[in-house]
């Protein structure tokens, strides 16, 4: 093949064909940038045309190019540029009709944004008000099973209480019960006397007028609001002694100075002076669990959760109004308790020390039987430290009760290891070898080895010396905090259907919770909620407490142990934390609104044989706070009913997988009460 020439190459026609579309193409661009200038409002369009093979491109002038718009007088000037609406528009609109109104603001409750993302930008624990919920309850009719089964009605709104029941405690209040007592003398009206089935709460607690979301934990150690404890009763009857004052400054408050009875000079003072007087009083080593008997307001414990020491701090509901109220408002773990006719809730050797500073109670009646509940509740080699007036006057009478103390304290083996000023403390012995060298026919005679120490529910005291396991099982913990993760001695006394290999079963259930406890904190933001009073409803060995210890979330947590299942309360005192027997077909003994956070875990799927899970549930709605949290574990079965009766309530709930995923057995609820006003 030739090549071509330059002159046969000029004569190409596909060449000349491209030399004359770029040059109509230069030609266009020119012509374009000069007609487009601002005096000159005409729009181009090029086009193209394909004939008999040829593409020839044209230009045409836009047929609006004699016409003016002017588009800012059609876009309003206070509005930015929108997203067209979703909505679908009309076939024919006219000028007059008005534009769509925008959607409602988007709500959250939680940690969820409007996108239904997580989002780090909230705070948790704001309460959210609900104007006008009312007293009344109402009903609606439920779909029957069968034709032949009567009408069944279910709950659709509960109704708020009298205002005279917002600080009612099921248990303590009844006075039917209390009228009917054959004698008051031991205390018996202070006692647990519970409504009886079918007579229990069927309405919501109301908060006080003026309720407020508590002062946030370290401050409210040192003051409270006034509007959520409307009470000055203390502060007449105590304010002289450092117990309570009215803030000077600002009348919505409660001031707390730290002071008791026996140590007006504070109770960090009073402390120290214990821990010179008894060098083994080794506050969060040694002495991790305590125990403060008629507590007033709690400044006792208050002031040991800075030495890391948990206090169970307890008083009766007497005459001094509201001293556990008060106490838990400030964030300090205590119960209404007293010492009458019946075994405390709590395990033999539980508390490492027992405190009682002018706690009113005569220990040596009837043959030294309350001390003798003392014995039974205090660990081996634990302390008894007694702040009364016989200690330290010499009057008469009192040093007739000092004698009559010092006789019992014999009796039970105790030794008298220091007396100091206001103060005297005395030692448990470690073993029985005491006991059994007494003389025989001396009073208060060891229990029989058929007794349970640790059977207390509805168990009336009994007179005699609960024994020290030879095996030296509860008197041989490690020191805190390694306490916490040891598996002590005492899983091996406990009870379960099946054999079971405990120490793994233990170290399991730590594992789990803390892996838990993880999530929460990652995906939910635990540590910006404001947990402070815990309670967990179903504790087991109490891995849920020590998981949120471990992660360093600074609130405490009471270990329930229902009655419904082993009782595991002595290893949670020997892991160096606090817990009490209750059964939830039944009320707790707490004031109304005195808890951040219930955790239920495998709680319904078990007490629902027993009780209505409304029963369980009114309870934890007058027991949580407005703002409160509740996280419910539990089987899908059990999670229609339960969110039924919490939408009732008027809590908002969202039903959440478990780590596990969708296709799991369990579900998590996590719920928030809101601060209802009727």
């Amino acid at each position: 093949m030739k090549p071509l020439a330059n002159a046969d190459l000029l004569k190409n026609p596909t060449l000349i064909k491209i030399s004359a579309l770029l040059l109509l193409t230069v030609a266009s661009f020119y012509l374009g940038k000069h007609w487009s200038n601002d005096s000159y409002h005409q729009l181009l369009f090029f086009s193209s045309s394909a004939t008999s093979g040829t593409s020839t491109p044209k230009i045409s002038i836009s047929p609006n190019s004699n016409k003016t718009f002017n588009l800012s007088a059609i876009i309003p000037s206070n509005q930015t540029t929108t997203p067209p609406n979703p909505i679908p528009i009309p076939s024919v609109v006219t000028e007059t009709e008005p534009n769509p109104p925008p959607p409602p603001p988007i709500q959250s409750f939680g940690v969820v944004d409007e996108n239904g993302a997580m989002s780090d930008d909230f705070e948790v624990g704001e309460v959210e008000n609900v104007e006008d919920w009312g007293n009344q309850t109402e009903t609606v009719e439920s779909e029957r099973d069968g034709e032949s089964k009567p009408n069944r009605f279910r709950i659709k709104k509960f109704g708020m209480c009298p205002e005279s029941m917002r600080e009612y405690i099921p248990c303590l209040d009844n006075a039917d019960a209390i009228k009917k007592l054959e004698s008051t003398e031991r205390g018996e009206k202070f006692e647990r006397h519970c409504p009886e089935k079918g007579n229990g709460l069927n309405c919501l607690v109301p908060p006080p007028r003026g309720y407020r979301q508590p002062i946030p934990w370290p401050r409210s150690r040192d003051e409270v609001w006034f509007s959520n404890v409307p009470h000055t009763r203390l502060v007449e009857d105590k304010g002289g002694q450092n117990w309570i004052s009215r803030d000077t400054k600002d009348k919505n408050k409660f001031k707390f100075p730290g002071g008791g009875t026996q140590f007006i000079h504070g109770a960090d003072q009073y402390l120290d002076q214990m821990s010179k007087m008894v060098s083994d009083i080794t506050f969060g080593k040694h002495i991790r669990v305590a125990m403060d008997v008629g507590c007033g307001v709690a400044s006792f414990g208050a002031y040991l959760l800075s030495r890391d020491v948990l206090t169970m701090s307890v008083a009766p509901k007497d005459v001094h109004e509201n001293q556990i109220q008060f106490a838990l408002e400030r964030g300090v773990p205590a119960m209404a308790a007293a010492f009458a006719t019946r075994r405390l809730l709590y395990p033999s050797q539980a508390f490492d020390l027992i405190h009682c500073s002018r706690c009113r109670i005569n220990w040596t009646r009837d043959d030294g039987i309350l001390l003798l509940e003392i014995n039974r509740m205090l660990r081996a080699g634990g302390y008894f430290a007694w702040a009364a007036q016989p200690v330290y006057k010499h009057e008469a009478a009192l040093e007739e009760q000092w004698t009559e103390m010092l006789n019992l304290t014999n009796s039970l083996c105790w030794k008298l290891v220091q007396k100091e000023g206001y103060i005297a403390i005395w030692q448990k012995p470690l073993n029985n070898t005491c006991y059994l060298s007494r003389e025989a026919g001396t009073k208060q005679p060891l229990c029989d080895e058929s007794d349970d120490p640790d059977n207390v529910w509805y168990t009336n005291l009994k007179p005699c010396i609960s024994r020290i396991p030879e095996n030296g099982y509860g008197g041989n913990v490690p020191s805190w905090p390694d306490r916490l993760h040891t598996p002590p001695d005492r899983l091996q006394t406990i009870t379960f259907d099946s054999y079971i290999a405990r120490k793994e079963l233990f170290k399991a259930e730590s594992k789990f919770w803390n892996e838990i406890i993880g999530s929460y904190i990652r995906a939910m933001k635990w540590k910006k909620m404001k947990l402070r009073n815990v309670m967990d409803m179903k504790a087991g060995f109490g891995g849920f407490a020590a998981a949120l210890n471990d992660h360093k979330l600074d609130c405490w947590v009471l270990n329930v142990v229902p009655i419904s299942g082993p009782n595991t309360l002595p290893v949670i005192y020997d892991r160096g934390l606090l817990g009490v027997m209750h059964d939830w077909c039944e009320p707790f003994d707490t004031y109304p609104r005195t808890y951040d956070f219930l955790h239920a875990s495998g709680l319904f799927s078990v007490e629902r044989k027993r009780c209505e899970m409304s029963t369980i549930l009114l309870e934890m709605d007058r027991i949580l706070r407005p703002g409160g949290r509740a996280y419910i574990r539990d089987s899908i079965d059990v999670m229609d009913e339960i969110q039924e009766i919490t939408k009732a309530m008027g809590w908002q709930t969202s039903l959440r997988d478990t780590s596990e995923g969708p296709h799991a057995s369990y579900r998590i609820l996590t719920c928030e009460k809101r601060l209802l006003k009727a």
